[in-house]
């Protein structure tokens, strides 16, 4: 399985995401750190990324190459995350054939329906769960 983990502004919850899959989900398992800017992608190659990649062209360039694909809902809405996301980056996502994890948090005026508010380390703890049954469906 190739998995690539998207996130910007500080990297905060793809480091997060990182960490726990490393530590509760599979040690050896390769894993691409796509950063809207270099921050984000340094604080995740810190927490255990095997490679790592900054900016659009780095994020279109990688998503179709990859099995699944990590991150909030901003990764596939144009100008999200204060602007860093750009419509290529978001389209990429949303049009790659890999395997979306979207955590529903979002600082935009979007709001998935259906979905509980919950505190961001539950969701991260459902995303941990359900790779580990991709990863055992292999």
């Amino acid at each position: 399985m190739r998995l690539a983990v998207i996130d910007g502004q500080g990297g905060g919850i793809g480091k997060n995401i990182i960490m726990r899959f490393r530590k509760e989900v599979a040690k050896d398992t390769p894993i691409l750190a796509l950063g809207t800017n270099a921050l984000a992608t340094q604080a995740m190659l810190k927490a255990g990324a095997t490679d790592g990649a900054t900016g659009e062209n780095a994020i279109c360039r990688n998503v179709p190459l990859v099995d699944v694909v990590v991150g909030t809902i901003n990764i596939v809405c144009a100008h999200a995350m204060l602007g860093e996301v750009t419509p290529a980056m978001a389209e990429a996502v949303a049009s790659s054939r890999a395997r979306k994890l979207l955590l529903p948090l979002t600082r935009l005026d979007v709001e998935i329906m259906g979905t509980a508010q919950e505190p961001m380390p539950h969701y991260v703890d459902m995303l941990l769960e359900r790779l580990k049954s991709i990863i055992g469906g292999e």
